[in-house]
């Protein structure tokens, strides 16, 4: 494969080390630049919060393709799905300030509940483990319903799963959740979120889950469309029952002040910080999820995040006392805010650069860089009487971080901790593994993907011509 000419740049900046953060935001605002002009999104604002001052903060494109503005920090991008994160501090400040338990049945405080949820918890609602019918898959729940009238009408319908045993993101439990904070402070959803997170970012926020209402200074999501390649306005109407799940409008300033607060200890005090990150605990043990918050833990530096509508994202390290944001309104192929916030968060940390992430951007950006690539074969080639495996990570970059890669497919049960399939490591970034032909049967297929760290699937080159068709896009292996 040919070297991705964005990628070494920033990342031979990434993790040299640095001195001045003058030096990192002239990394960082090259490495965004390159994202933009490959995926070629319309408009885009990224922003860093380091020990509780805003390091970097700057603003790209258009807020829409139907004018000239330029994206500044008056721009509100709906983040969708990151709204949540906001519903749970506000939740959790109830919790704090002893209205509510985690443990409390929901039952407890909303009445006229059908009798199949009353063993629902408030901890079930904010992990997704409720097991509650998803109101979104409704087809016939009208735009302006009330909570009430969803509430009635999902009463018809039967539990998903087992409470508590299962994560299915669910856009009911945040309707519930706007529900009780309702009742408890006496006040709509969005004054309460607006008057203590907010307070000092006037103008600055909205809540709408509208697309196609007009708010000044807000930027609509734009879908592109691959049968007219061009980009079209997202047109979906939710109303105000998904306001808690994903109505929210902000300016990045408004953004990165919430997120000094929330490090501050402005919203929740320290213990109940921690307790809103704590992993819950599901039957099913080997879900990994808090109480709202996705968790990740890389080089046992722990990172706390959530994402909305493939648009937004936030991500914050509490122990490097450091967050990053990002928020565009529109991309071509694939999402980028987590790659982004990976490679940002190692230019300004290299310990904190997932070298799984890396060679994913690198694998989806190839084909936008280099498109008209030939067809061949991938991952393997034929030599005397041995099937050679081989892998190589991008060229030219660090593999510090990179502790193993293997070999899983139908060969070994897609083991990815079979010793017999580890590969070793070769001169420029190459892995190879010398199997024996004669372990696989003549004229059979294989299926195969190469593993990093042994959890990390790595996608398959768009040019790579064996292939299996199928969901998983797998790699095949036949000795004729």
């Amino acid at each position: 494969m040919k070297p991705i000419i964005f990628a070494i740049i920033f990342l031979k900046f990434s993790l040299v080390g640095y001195a001045q953060t003058a030096n990192q935001s002239k990394a960082i605002d090259s490495y965004v630049k390159k994202v933009i002009q490959i995926n070629e999104i319309p408009g885009m604002a990224v922003g860093i919060v380091k020990n509780n001052k805003i390091t970097f903060q700057k603003y790209y494109g258009r807020e829409t393709l139907e004018s000239d503005q330029k994206v500044n920090p008056n721009t509100m991008f709906r983040i969708y799905s990151t709204t949540k994160l906001m519903s749970n501090v506000g939740l959790f400040k109830l919790i704090e300030e002893g209205k509510i338990s985690l443990e409390d049945k929901i039952s407890k405080h909303l009445d006229h509940l059908p009798k199949e949820w009353e063993k629902v918890q408030v901890k079930n609602l904010l992990s997704h483990s409720s097991g509650l019918p998803n109101w979104i898959i409704y087809e016939d729940i009208p735009v302006n319903a009330t909570n009430d009238e969803v509430v009635q009408r999902l009463s018809k319908e039967k539990m998903e799963f087992e409470t508590g045993s299962e994560y299915r993101y669910n856009q009911t439990n945040y309707l519930l959740i706007s529900m009780i904070i309702e009742k408890l402070t006496s006040e709509k959803f969005e004054d309460y979120i607006l008057k203590n997170q907010f307070s000092d970012a006037k103008n600055q926020v909205v809540f709408s889950s509208n697309s196609i209402e007009e708010i000044p200074n807000r930027v609509v999501k734009y879908i592109y469309n691959k049968k007219t390649n061009q980009y079209d306005k997202s047109t979906f109407v939710e109303g105000r029952k998904s306001h808690s799940a994903n109505g929210l409008a902000i300016t990045l300033p408004a953004f990165l002040q919430w997120s000094i607060h929330l490090s501050q200890y402005d919203f929740l005090k320290p213990e109940t910080q921690q307790l809103m990150w704590k992993p819950f605990e599901y039957k099913n043990k080997n879900i990994v999820f808090t109480h709202g918050w996705d968790m990740k833990n890389f080089n046992n530096i722990k990172s706390y995040s959530f994402s909305g509508g493939n648009v937004s994202a936030y991500r914050i390290f509490p122990d490097n006392n450091m967050a990053i944001i990002v928020m565009y309104n529109g991309y071509k192929e694939f999402p980028v805010f987590f790659p982004m916030i990976n490679q940002i968060a190692g230019i300004m940390d290299k310990n904190l650069l997932n070298p799984y992430m890396v060679a994913e951007e690198y694998i989806m950006s190839e084909k936008f860089v280099h498109p008209n690539l030939k067809k061949e074969i991938y991952g393997y080639r034929l030599e005397n009487d041995n099937v050679i495996f081989s892998y190589q990570y991008p060229e030219n970059l660090s593999t510090e971080f990179v502790n193993s890669i293997s070999v899983a497919g139908s060969f070994n049960n897609w083991n990815t901790n079979d010793q017999v399939y580890q590969m070793s490591f070769k001169k420029k970034n190459t892995y190879e593994l010398v199997v024996p032909k004669s372990q696989f049967e003549k004229g059979k297929t294989y299926d195969f993907k190469f593993v990093m760290n042994k959890n990390g699937w790595l996608t398959v080159p768009y040019n790579a011509s064996n292939v299996d068709g199928s969901r998983d896009n797998n790699l095949t292996l036949k000795i004729d």
